[in-house]
């Protein structure tokens, strides 16, 4: 079994965001696997070790982005891609364009993505994926078993599951509870020193930029306001009752 993992790179979700003249200041904060796609990332490896075949990650980002990847490839990942063109950056529309280009060219049963990342929470690249390839997509996934040519899946449907039914290839996007992403070991980070990392560009994909131009702009980034010190009321519960339901009335206006 052939499996493709879209992966994304983005800021440790510990770290403390600022943000300088509507741009995420980045410089010296650590970058981690996007979490969704890291168990997309275990899902593969799962499925290789139940069923042979090989791994395949892709990633499109700068160059750095590069340590997510081989951290994948330390989990047990097999190869990875990674598109290194600023020409090509741009929204889910640009992405999913340009990981089709390559994935149109790569043999595949499933491909695996993220439910969403956690830097832009838009969860489109593995959607758009999908129909870019003329593959069936099934989304917030927890669970999956593959027999023979279908594949059975549970997805999250707003804390009910559904159960659906597909046959291969498909692309599944992974939600918090597919699966418990293992650790690199010290064995599998030496030989992701050793695994190949292909890098490819506008020119080798035969893409043009002007013709998958970003859909989509980013007019300003902000932080959220501060939130006000809370107020804690005084007196029995009836006092207290009635001062909240005024307050709410007069200067939250919420009633």
């Amino acid at each position: 079994m052939n499996i493709v993992v879209i992966l994304k790179q983005t800021l440790d979700t510990e770290e403390k965001i600022t943000i300088s003249n509507g741009l995420v200041q980045t410089e010296g904060l650590n970058h981690i696997i996007n979490p969704y796609d890291e168990y997309a990332v275990e899902e593969g490896i799962q499925l290789k070790e139940r069923f042979g075949g090989e791994v395949t990650v892709i990633s499109l980002g700068p160059s750095g982005a590069e340590s997510a990847v081989r951290t994948a490839l330390a989990m047990g990942a097999d190869k990875g891609i990674m598109v290194d063109d600023e020409s090509l950056s741009g929204d889910e529309h640009t992405i999913s364009k340009v990981i089709s280009s390559i994935i149109k060219h790569v043999s595949f049963d499933i491909v695996l993505a993220g439910n969403t990342s956690v830097d832009n929470g838009a969860g489109q690249v593995g959607i758009r994926l999908a129909e870019e390839l003329g593959i069936p997509h099934i989304s917030s996934v927890t669970k999956v078993t593959v027999e023979g040519n279908s594949a059975t899946v549970v997805r999250d449907v707003e804390g009910d599951a559904e159960i659906i039914e597909t046959s291969l290839p498909v692309l599944i996007t992974a939600q918090q509870g597919l699966n418990e992403p293992r650790y690199p070991s010290l064995p599998g980070i030496m030989k992701a020193k050793k695994k190949p990392i292909e890098k490819v560009n506008a020119n080798q994909l035969g893409l043009h930029p002007d013709d998958m131009k970003a859909k989509t702009t980013i007019i300003d980034q902000y932080l959220p306001k501060p939130k006000d010190a809370g107020r804690i009321l005084a007196g029995n519960l009836q006092d207290q009752a009635k001062e909240l339901v005024k307050l709410l009335h007069q200067e939250a206006k919420v009633i």
